[in-house]
């Protein structure tokens, strides 16, 4: 039996090429996902490691919760701690620093990496006896040496397109400076080569601006040749001050970073891993099509082995064996293939802003599992029910001249099954609309509900496929014979159409439904945006711990072009119910820049200890205009009333409460601060001239944005950014599997039908008609698989949405037409090029050989 399957393989080389095919893409994706994820973690290893490679122990102040005591450290790290340290038995070398975080202007003036703060990193420069900081070695220039200089990474220079002699704009947490560039140095600290930046300091500069004069951030001990690193680090715990400094030694430092930015870029694995699911899943259809028909051009052949001595058993793992060495061969060439996936995922996911670590290929044993595991156990489990239908062909069936139709009661029994599944997924989706609640145990249900729809309707497609043939035969019928033939062809076998047709229903469904939800809640979030808002312009800062300068509202107020300017101070209200923010603004100016729409009462009252609240806070906390709120604000963790003098309908440019910007800027987490400036321009003219100017007033801050109406709307909707790669993702797997489907399909139908067409050819038609028949044939398989696919893409899609509009206030269900009807044109193109080669087969069959190839088949 073993042979036989082996002979059976080998015997149809299309067919075995396009299984694969389907199963491969899968396998690749999963290779691939791993390798890349092995491969990044081992770069991220590679670099820590060698960025600590010669640091035995690292001093830094104890971590002490905000608060009284949150400064107590901060100078627990000077110069006579670092002469200390120097002096311990094992210790070569002492490097003190003064690290922070620093943000640059490029050379063009548009802020560089500035959205990577946790990698926007700053030192001092602190040289060794011998002049020379071994971290940070100069390749250029010379070291900073006064609070007017700085020194750059090569790879933040060169992104930055900065050279030695350039004044560098650069903002830590407070104003803006301009420095010269005087040096260029490389560095393998892993942070900076993942995409951050680095910016040296000299020492004083350093400590001035990240620490306090004559103290540091921590500092590195190098050890002697031949000293136990244990005992070191043992020596210099014990040396420490108690409570204000401990000790870490390098090799957990290395370890502690890499893990730190693989937790950062950890995001970057999952879409290859869905498509690898989704490749998988679709596949899995076109395998079990295609042992399907199969089995069923080999009943004689199998009832002849039954009726020889095989056994059902027997016969099973025949059809099993074929799927093994199937899914073997698919695994090997995904694996390649997954390995192919692997080199390219950094260049595909990273950026020039963003890029991801490189380094060689890490091939553990995980990929190669799964790619066995994967391949061989998706293909084996996609066999199994087809191997099971062989083994009942009875020894009778050799006998017969023809294959026997699908008995009426195993449609019947799979249309109840489908129509239970129907009732239970759809029963499932619509009690969710009621909802309103986007909470676990919702979304879990949901994506159940979804799951079983998806079931019943692979279940319901061969009965549904009937009528939907014999209404679009009225279409296909307007081509003549070859309509009505290309129509009777499909109907032939009602179950392999809808086989067929599967892995393009559910592609289909997967993508209308992302793109329905996707275009609604991009919407809703464009209007949750823009609603509110009356300002043309808004600057913000990049970071939560930065602010504007309050000078800075007086000198944009004064560009000309500007009509109002208005400053807001962000903070947070801690209430009997939670944590709301609370805006501080000027009553006299925020009705030009906001667009607010009172329920009762107005800002004509606000002052201290008086506020306006959103709708929401007001029906949470049972008060209206006059009521009273016991709440604590910002800094000060004192309870006091809070006289409520108007209530607003929910405004996301507000916030939930609004309040006198004096008082909320003297109790704010940084306090007399502003974080946005609302700018109304005259005649509302929005252009990069008065962006210019904007950023001219606020200083060319790197750590400043400057942001029109339409940057707000697009920065709020720019989470849809990876729905929709998803979404094209899912849709060009789709198309490839659906296309490999259709064409093992109608390969095989051609090759049953050889002596028909041959007889069609001896009778008259030519071989353009007999293409034009396969053509529409396939194109009428990819439409109903489509529109099969559409609807229930759109079903799920209304029903989920009632759970995002729970969660996202206005969300409503948009139709994206123009993406919908590229899903159809595209599927019918799918159908078209489905059927080229098999039409292109058909038709240069010569009629004599069709007939009598045909009757020695038969």
């Amino acid at each position: 039996m073993l042979r036989t399957a082996l002979r059976n393989v080998l015997a149809a080389k299309a067919r075995l090429a396009m299984t694969v095919l389907a199963v491969c893409l899968g396998v690749a994706f999963v290779v691939g996902t791993l390798v890349f994820a092995e491969s990044s973690a081992a770069a991220h290893r590679a670099a820590a490691s060698k960025n600590f490679a010669d640091i035995a122990v690292t001093v830094t102040p104890t971590y002490v919760p905000p608060g009284p005591e949150a400064d107590r450290n901060a100078g627990a790290l000077d110069d006579a701690l670092v002469r200390r340290l120097a002096a311990l038995p094992g210790v070569s070398a002492v490097r003190p620093t003064a690290e922070g975080s620093a943000t640059l202007n490029a050379a063009d003036g548009s802020p560089l990496r500035a959205g990577k703060a946790w990698a926007n990193l700053a030192d001092a420069y602190v040289p060794g006896e011998d002049g020379k900081d071994t971290r940070h070695p100069l390749v250029e220039g010379r070291a900073p040496a006064d609070g007017g200089e700085l020194a750059l990474d090569s790879g933040t220079a060169a992104a930055g397109g900065l050279r030695v002699g350039d004044t560098v704009t650069v903002a830590t947490d407070g104003p803006v400076m301009r420095k010269r560039l005087v040096g260029i140095v490389t560095t393998e600290d892993s942070r900076v080569t993942a995409g951050g930046t680095l910016v040296l300091f000299d020492r004083a500069t350093a400590q001035r601006l990240f620490a306090t004069p004559g103290h540091y951030t921590s500092i590195d001990l190098l050890a002697a040749p031949g000293t136990d690193q244990v005992a070191l680090s043992q020596r210099v715990t014990a040396m420490l001050p108690a409570g204000r400094a401990e000790a870490t030694s390098g090799a957990a430092q290395a370890i502690q970073q890499a893990t730190d930015i693989d937790t950062r870029t950890r995001g970057y694995r999952k879409m290859p891993m869905i498509f690898a699911g989704v490749a998988l899943f679709i596949g899995s259809f076109l395998i079990v099509n295609t042992f399907t028909m199969v089995v069923s051009r080999r009943t004689r052949e199998i009832a002849l082995l039954r009726a020889i001595g095989a056994s059902r058993r027997q016969v099973v793992r025949s059809v099993l064996w074929e799927a093994a060495l199937l899914g073997l061969a698919a695994s090997a060439a995904g694996f390649v293939l997954g390995l192919g996936i692997a080199t390219v995922l950094p260049g595909l996911l990273g950026t020039a802003e963003d890029p991801l670590p490189s380094g060689p290929l890490v091939i553990g044993p995980l990929p190669v599992a799964a790619a066995l595991s994967v391949g061989v156990g998706v293909t084996v489990l996609a066999a199994w029910l087809p191997s099971r239908k062989a083994a009942k062909v009875a020894p009778i069936e050799a006998l017969r001249a023809s294959r026997q139709p699908p008995s009426t009661a195993a449609f019947r029994n799979r249309g109840i099954v489908g129509a239970g599944l129907l009732v239970l997924g759809g029963g499932l989706l619509v009690s969710l609309t009621g909802a309103k609640d986007a909470s676990v145990e919702n979304l879990r249900n949901a994506l159940l509900g979804c799951a079983l729809l998806v079931v019943a309707m692979v279940a319901l497609a061969p009965l549904l496929a009937s009528p939907f043939l014999r209404l679009s035969g009225r279409l296909t019928r307007r081509f003549g014979v070859t309509g009505r033939l290309a129509r009777e062809n499909a109907l032939r076998d009602p179950r392999r159409t809808a086989a067929t047709a599967s892995a393009l229903m559910i592609s289909t469904a997967l993508v209308a439904g992302l793109a329905v939800i996707g275009n609604s809640t991009g919407q809703a979030l464009d209007r949750q945006a823009a609603t509110g808002l009356g300002a043309d312009y808004v600057i913000g800062t990049r970071g939560n711990m930065t602010a504007l300068d309050p000078a800075a509202e007086r000198r944009v107020a004064g560009t000309p072009g500007v009509a109002t300017a208005s400053a807001v101070s962000d903070s947070v209200l801690f209430t009997g119910g939670g944590v709301r923010r609370i805006a501080g603004v000027d009553p006299g100016t925020v009705r030009d820049v906001m667009r607010l729409d009172f329920v009762s009462g107005s800002l004509k009252d606000l002052g201290p200890g008086r506020v306006a609240v959103s709708t929401s806070v007001a029906r949470e906390q049972g008060v209206t205009v006059g009521g009273r709120i016991e709440a604590a604000l910002g800094r000060n963790h004192q309870f006091a009333p809070y006289t409520v003098v108007g209530v607003y309908q929910d405004n996301p440019t507000a916030g939930d409460v609004l309040g006198d910007r004096a008082e909320v800027r003297r109790n704010s987490l940084l306090p007399d601060t502003v974080q946005r400036i609302l700018v109304r321009t005259e005649g509302g003219t929005v252009s990069d001239a008065v962006e210019d100017r904007l950023r001219t007033a606020t200083g060319n801050s790197p750590l400043v944005q400057v942001k029109d109406r339409q940057a707000v709307v697009d920065e709020a909707a720019g989470a849809m950014g990876e729905l929709l790669t998803l979404m094209y993702g899912l849709l060009a797997i789709g198309a490839v599997i659906s296309l490999l489907g259709i064409v093992n399909t109608l390969a095989m139908s051609v090759s049953e039908r050889t002596r028909e067409i041959g007889v069609l050819r001896a009778i008259g038609m030519d071989r353009a008609g007999v293409r034009r028949m396969i053509r529409l044939e396939s194109v009428t398989v990819a439409a109903f698989g489509t529109l099969l696919g559409l609807a229930g893409g759109l079903f799920g899609a209304w029903a989920v949405g009632a759970l995002a509009n729970g969660a996202l206030e206005g969300y409503a269900l948009a139709l994206p037409w123009g993406t919908l009807l590229l899903v159809c044109l595209g599927s019918l193109a799918i159908g078209v090029a489905a059927a080229a080669v098999p039409a292109r087969r058909a038709a240069a069959l010569s009629p004599l050989e069709a007939v009598g190839e045909g009757a020695t088949t038969g």
